[in-house]
This record gives C-alpha cells, structure tokens and sequence, in this order.
C-alpha cells in the first residue's frame, strides 16, 4: 500500500489474548487505521481501546459503514456467526485459527466470500515466520517431516482439543509444503487436565510416500515450536519461536567421499502477525487473495477433523 493512498479502516473483534495483539500491531501498521474495537466484555474493549487509541463499537452491528476489514478473534464456535454478516456485505475478513468449529461451518464462509467475490483470510501465522519464509527455497521433496509443538498450560481455547488449538498451525504448514494426498492417519490423544484432548501424537502418510510426525502438548513444562524436513541430500531445521534455520547438505565431489556441509541460515526476524496482518491489509485493499486462503484454512481444518475421528484415546 502507497504512503499516498487513503488507509484502511479495520475493526477487531475479540479483544482477549490473541485479539489484543491484533488491535495493538494494527494501530501502528502503515496504511492503516484502527477504526476500533469490539468485544463481549466492555471493560475489556475499553482497555484494549485505550492503549491502542481508537474507539470500542458497541457490537458487531455497528461494524458496516464504518470499517473497510475487520479481523476476527473471537472463540472458534463465534466464528461463524461473526463473519458470515460481514462476509455478506462484502467485508474482508480475517478469522483465526481454526476457520471455523467444523469443515461444514468453514464451507459456509468460502460459498460466502466466493459469491459476494470478498476476501477471506485465515491467521495461520507460522506460515508468516520468517524462518519459514527462508527455508521454503530450499525445500523440494520432503521425505520425513518432524513436528514437536509443547506449551505450558493455559486456561484458554479449553474449549477445542489440542489438534485444532496447537497442532493445526503445523498441519497448514506440512500441507503447504507437501503437494500430495493424505493417504493414511495414526493418531493418538490423551486428556489430562481437562476433558478435551490434552497431548496428541500423529503420524501422517502422504501418496507421495512422504511421512509426517507431528506431536503437540499444551500440559509442557516447556514451550517448544520446532520442526525439521529430511529430503534427499539434505536435512532442515526451524525454531519456529527463536526464528532460528539451519541447512545441511550431502555434498558429493569426484574421487573423494561425499561430505556434509551448512549450519545456520541468516533469517530476518519479525513478528509473523506482523506479517501476517500486513498481507491481509494489503489482500482487502487491494482485491486480491491472501497468502493463507480460506480454501487453505478449511483444508487444514479438514485433516485436523480426519485426525481427531481416527484418532485412539487414552485415559490418562
């Protein structure tokens, strides 16, 4: 977006501890102007309000007329009755992870935003790290991909299980990175603190023979966000959290043994939301798809609702 163009007016709504952060980046993104706030709890949004400068809307009703995009972070079963009016008359819409409460819901907002022809984005940030962004050229037939996602427990997002709180950020990456269908799912997942899926464990066959081994917690004492890609001749490693990369590589010479070679990758570190809502400010203004599509978001969810339905449980 030209410093010379008129900014983007954007709304958030849900201002709880993902929402906050939305509220506090857009209103000193460039090109953009926080038209405000809206969330279930007043004193929240005044709160919210008050630190990022803007104003707190009433409801989401007030939202048309006065917004030109509105990012969504509400819990995951409001997703649907958030966005859906919006979408309706032709607002650009961000919702975060997951898309929707169910791949039926998520086909709601994609007929939607194909018919009135408005974009819809979905907050799949770690598709914006930026260690991310740096080993994509380097990636080319993935053969073995290993995910571990730990948190330490919070009493947020209790209300879905750990698949599609935690998992499912590292399932819309393997998913972007492998352009093959799934062919087979073993799964296990263990409530622990609360009745929902706690600790799950997935392993993944693609057609194309690739394999993916994906472990999320959100009951760790440490907080880990790490995966590494094994392909032929080379092995990459991302510190989602760190932005950390590193590449090896077999390097083969004539007349001699083949040696390996690499290390750590220069990565140029920002915050991925950052990144993230700068792509979605420039997708609504100026009419085009978003990195991470609501096609991408539903087919993610799509895999999570496979895993978690094919999944065996173990009580803890």
């Amino acid at each position: 977006m030209s410093a010379a163009a008129v900014p983007i007016r954007v709304a958030v709504v849900g201002v709880g501890y993902l929402g906050r952060h939305h509220a506090r980046i857009l209103s000193d993104l460039p090109g953009v102007t926080l038209a405000g706030v809206v969330d279930i709890d007043p004193a929240r949004a005044r709160e919210v309000a008050a630190q990022c400068r803007t104003d707190v809307f009433p409801g989401v009703e007030a939202l048309p007329g006065a917004v030109d995009a509105v990012t969504v972070a509400v819990p995951t079963g409001s997703h649907v009755a958030i966005a859906a009016p919006l979408l309706e008359l032709g607002i650009p819409v961000l919702v975060e992870k997951p898309i929707a409460g169910s791949v039926e819901e998520a086909r709601q907002l994609l007929d939607i935003a194909d018919r009135r022809h408005v974009v819809l984005a979905v907050g799949h940030t770690e598709r914006f790290n930026p260690a991310v962004d740096a080993a994509r050229p380097h990636l080319y037939a993935p053969r073995f991909i290993e995910g571990h996602r730990l948190g330490t427990f919070s009493p947020r997002s209790l209300d879905i299980d750990v698949v599609f709180d935690l998992m499912i950020h590292d399932l819309d990456v393997v998913l972007s990175l492998v352009d093959s269908p799934v062919e087979r799912i073993d799964a296990v997942g263990v409530p622990v603190l609360t009745p929902k899926i706690d600790i799950a464990n997935v392993r993944l066959k693609f057609e194309s023979g690739c394999i993916a081994n994906l472990t999320a917690s959100r009951i760790s004492r440490d907080r880990v966000r790490k995966i590494r890609i094994f392909q032929p001749d080379s092995y990459v490693s991302i510190d989602y959290a760190a932005q950390d990369l590193e590449i090896w590589r077999l390097v083969r010479q004539a007349g001699a043994a083949p040696v390996i070679e690499g290390g750590r990758t220069p990565v140029q570190n920002e915050e991925p939301l950052r990144r993230e809502l700068r792509d979605f400010v420039d997708a609504a203004a100026g009419g085009h798809r978003p990195r991470v599509t609501g096609e991408d978001g539903c087919r993610a969810l799509a895999l999570a609702e496979r895993i978690t339905h094919e999944m065996s449980y173990v009580n803890a």
